[in-house]
């Protein structure tokens, strides 16, 4: 079962924010129902986009001190998180470049020195016995 994809006109999406603005309608559902469009932000978004700031009610959040704090904590760690993946990236960038600059003055692939040294750490690393 395919389903239909409307695109709707810039003109079109200009006029029903301007019904909106202009009281026609009472929120953004409301026009979305007048005008038989899917999906319950796509007004929103118009509004937004095309609107003058202030149509759309704004949204307040109530929250206890205790999710306040939570979200500050996770924040924190989130860029906590985001600096360690940049320095591991750099380290391991830095690692790579390292590991070229010795094959090529052992003059060897970085392929084939991978395949001789890293393979046989990472089985001695699991217990298996060296060939």
């Amino acid at each position: 079962m395919s389903r239909r994809v409307v695109r709707y006109s810039e003109a079109f999406k200009q006029e029903v924010v301007r019904e909106l603005e202009a009281g026609v309608f009472e929120n953004p559902a409301q026009a979305s129902r007048r005008y038989g469009i899917k999906g319950e932000g796509t007004v929103k978004r118009w509004a937004g986009q095309y609107g003058r700031n202030g149509i759309l009610k704004p949204l307040i959040r109530v929250q206890k001190k205790e999710e306040v704090d939570e979200v500050k904590r996770l924040q924190k760690r989130v860029v906590q998180l985001e600096r360690a993946l940049a320095d591991a990236h750099i380290a391991n960038v830095l690692g790579e470049s390292f590991l070229e600059l010795a094959c090529e003055r052992l003059e060897e692939p970085v392929e084939a020195f991978k395949k001789k040294h890293v393979m046989t750490r990472w089985e001695r690393a699991k217990g298996k016995p060296r060939k």
